[in-house]
């Protein structure tokens, strides 16, 4: 499984961003997908998820500003970010999770930056 994020990059503070998660593999349809972070000097942390069958959760810190979407035609998930906040600024990673929602295959990360 290999999995390419891109859509990161410099943003203001109350931006938008949307990063994209391609995957390769048979297996993207049938597992959930998550979005983690790890901002400097931080642990990475699970942003969202979303189940094969579309059912999302999401961090607290995010709630009602990012959304987690894909698209299992093409293989994508998708993180929109919106009402973007400095304390967002991180490595942002895509993985396939297993059964129990722990994450098993990685992506190479897509850096963001959000400037006050």
């Amino acid at each position: 499984v290999q999995l390419v994020e891109s859509g990161g990059g410099l943003a203001q503070a109350g931006g938008s961003l949307r990063l994209s998660c391609a995957a390769s593999g048979s297996i993207f349809s049938i597992n959930a997908m998550g979005w983690y972070r790890q901002g400097p000097g931080k642990q990475r942390e699970l942003v969202a998820a979303i189940t094969s069958g579309g059912s999302t959760n999401s961090a607290d810190s995010v709630k009602g500003r990012f959304t987690i979407s894909r698209d299992n035609a093409k293989n994508t998930v998708y993180l929109q970010m919106n009402s973007l906040k400095p304390e967002d600024t991180a490595v942002y990673y895509c993985a396939v999770q297993d059964p129990w929602g722990n994450p098993t295959y990685w992506g190479q990360g897509t850096q963001v930056t959000v400037s006050s």
